[in-house]
């Protein structure tokens, strides 16, 4: 296990599964580009034993109670990797937060920022059910801009953002003010 890695919620699973999954999450020096970390974690999913201590890590992690929300969310695409078993894990449903264009119209759909240019995410019109209570699920929060358009294309919709649950979080860059309105969880810290 790296030094630099923080447990977080991780431990509820008890010390040997959460040292396999750490096991399982490869550090990529350099990748996407000099200076940053890339954290990998489909190795979870590969791995039967992982994926399942991942899913049930996730879920005795909650950032509410399960019954402070109706649906989960998941952002595309990890997210839905980790947000559909942990949906039928919960007996909750699952939404899709897709990427602009994947999905037939009508769809709602919020722009956001990135350090390099825009981008956009959307939902079938009609997705989000007016007073629904949603828990949206990712891989990770970096910047948090997705993170951040999700709940505004949730609260767009007349539902309403229960609290955000991540995998891994990273250290040393600031979290957007409508993310750190939430309660949210996440397994594992570690640094950008």
């Amino acid at each position: 296990m790296e030094s630099d890695i923080t447990m977080n919620k991780l431990s509820a699973v008890g010390t040997q599964d959460a040292q396999y999954l750490l096991s399982l999450i490869r550090t990529i020096p350099g990748f996407p580009k000099e200076g940053i970390n890339f954290r990998d974690f489909m190795p979870v999913l590969a791995d039967a034993k992982g994926l399942s201590i991942l899913i049930d890590a996730l879920a005795k992690a909650l950032p509410v109670s399960v019954d402070d929300f109706d649906a989960v969310a998941g952002l595309e695409s990890r997210g839905f990797l980790i947000g559909a078993p942990l949906a039928m894990r919960l007996n909750k449903g699952f939404i899709a937060i897709r990427k602009a264009g994947k999905l037939p119209p009508p769809t709602k759909s919020m722009s956001y920022s990135l350090e390099y240019g825009t981008a956009a995410i959307e939902v079938e019109d009609q997705a989000f059910k007016p007073g629904e209570r949603i828990l949206v699920v990712d891989d990770l929060i970096a910047t948090g801009g997705t993170a951040a358009a999700a709940e505004r294309l949730i609260q767009m919709n007349g539902a309403t953002v229960a609290g955000f649950s991540f995998v891994m979080e990273l250290t040393g860059i600031p979290t957007p003010a409508a993310i750190s309105a939430y309660k949210r969880s996440s397994l594992l810290t570690m640094p950008a």
